[in-house]
Order: structure tokens, then sequence, then C-alpha cells
């Protein structure tokens, strides 16, 4: 099952890519990193990835297996279905369709991979890393790190536009749709374990 979630993650990151529209901040740097360093943005998605991860650890973070799995598996799966989608532009209409698919595809694909239980994702490692080691709330640790990424990825060159806006408002929503379908409970009371 967390193979799907995988597979679907990489998807809507390439969906959102081929809107040209803007994407997510992290997809912001990533692709500005690999524009600059000729390599793909699932490759560029992958040392991202492992550099957080690391950075992470470091901060004394607790990394699941699936963490590294994300990292390795959702880079190669990005990379797939950018070879395989038109880019598009100038087609208002269809680039938004790209843009909402890959924003539901991403929520659904969250709730896969949560459902898994199998450790956080390496941005929500270092959320939490942060979180822990500086007593910022999450909303207010996760809101920096986006925003930090977010611009280095613009001044970078990075894919910055209105989709970014319109994935930060419609994510929560995408995800929280996601949880309902799959039936994902991501924090369980003591009761439940």
């Amino acid at each position: 099952m967390i193979q799907l979630g995988f597979a679907l993650f990489g998807f809507s990151i390439a969906v959102m890519i081929r809107s040209n529209l803007g994407t997510n901040p992290w997809v912001v740097l990533e692709v500005a990193l690999a524009n600059l360093l000729t390599l793909t943005p699932g490759t560029l998605s992958v040392i991202v990835g492992l550099i957080v991860l690391v950075v992470s650890m470091i901060m004394g973070e607790k990394i699941g297996w699936g963490t590294l799995a994300n990292i390795l598996i959702i880079g190669p799966w990005e990379d797939f279905f950018l070879h395989l989608l038109p880019s598009v532009t100038s087609r208002p209409f269809l680039q938004t369709i790209f843009l909402i698919t890959a924003i539901f595809s991403m929520g659904i694909a969250t709730a896969i991979y949560i459902g898994v239980d199998a450790g956080a994702g390496p941005r929500d490692s270092l959320m939490l890393a942060v979180k822990r080691t500086t007593g910022l709330s999450l909303r207010l640790a996760r809101t920096s790190i986006e925003i930090f990424v977010v611009l280095i990825g613009w001044i970078l060159g990075g894919p910055l536009g209105l989709g970014t806006l319109v994935f930060a408002l419609l994510i929560g929503p995408a995800v929280q749709l996601g949880f309902r379908i799959f039936r994902v409970k991501p924090h369980r009371t003591a009761a439940e374990v």
C-alpha cells in the first residue's frame, strides 16, 4: 500500500510541475536546483530529502523505515511521471485542472503514506525536530521552514506562482479528505494502542 502512496505522491508533484502555475515550496527549491545543476527534479528530491534527513537526525529526530523509503522512492516516481506528462502552458483551464488534480492526489497520497505508520517523511521530521529544539509551535515551525525554502527556491529561479498559493490553501482540505476516505487516524490515544 505504501508504494501506491509513493507513486501517487510522485505523480502529484509531476502534475503540479507540468501545470506551470507554481508548485509547493519544496518543489520550488528542488526544481530551481535541478535547473542549476542540470539534474532531474526527482533526483534533486532524493538529494534534498537525504540532506533534510541528516539535519533532522543531527537534531535528534527518530527516523522510521518509511522515512528513508519516502526519500528513495518518490523522486524516481516523480521523474517517471514527468517523462510521461506534457508541459501545459497558455491553457489556463487545463493548467488549473492539472493543479487541482495534483493537490488532491497529494492529499490522498499523504493519507495512504501516514496510514501505514512507517515514520514521518523527511520534511515532516525536520518540522518535528525544529519544534522540539526551538520550542516553536508545529504551525510556526512548519511555516518558518516553508517560507525559508520557498524564498531560497524563488531566488534561485524556481517555479513560484499562483499555484503555490492555491497549494497552500487547498493542501489541508485535500489531506483531510484523504484521511476520511482511508479512515486514517494520525494520532492514536493510549487506549487505542
